[in-house]
């Protein structure tokens, strides 16, 4: 089944967990070749390019809207990947996942209103996938 169009099936939920199974698959097969050690930049391009060879829609650097609570955009950031116009995907190249990267996240879910994000460290020993959900 060609992912990019079972997005668009009725269940929502459980194709947003199929698109996040995807980019997990992926980042494992970039973080087995590629090993720790590169910038976060590379780790980046590498799965934008993988994702984008799969048909998968993939931005790189979006400029998402930070809204305050009465909906005035008050700033914007840059997501690192924006999949399929619905996931964002934050990247790390650290030795370990911290509070304070988490709560970035979190806090760019929050702000932009996306529902779903995931926090892909390709930096360690061991591969580490958070996936998040407001």
């Amino acid at each position: 089944m060609d992912l990019t169009s079972a997005l668009f099936e009725p269940d929502r939920n459980e194709n947003i967990f199929k698109l996040c199974d995807l980019i997990r698959e992926t980042s494992f097969a970039i973080h087995c070749y590629h090993k720790q050690g590169h910038l976060e930049k590379v780790y980046e391009n590498a799965l934008a390019h993988r994702l984008r060879k799969a048909g998968l829609h993939v931005e790189q650097q979006f400029s998402l809207k930070v809204y305050d609570e009465d909906g005035t955009i008050i700033g914007d950031y840059f997501a690192d990947l924006f999949v399929e116009n619905c996931l964002i995907i934050e990247l790390k190249a650290v030795s370990n996942l911290g509070d304070d990267h988490i709560a970035q996240i979190l806090g760019y879910l929050r702000s932009s209103k996306i529902e779903h994000g995931l926090l892909i460290n390709l930096g360690a020993p061991k591969l580490q996938i958070r996936k998040y959900i407001l």
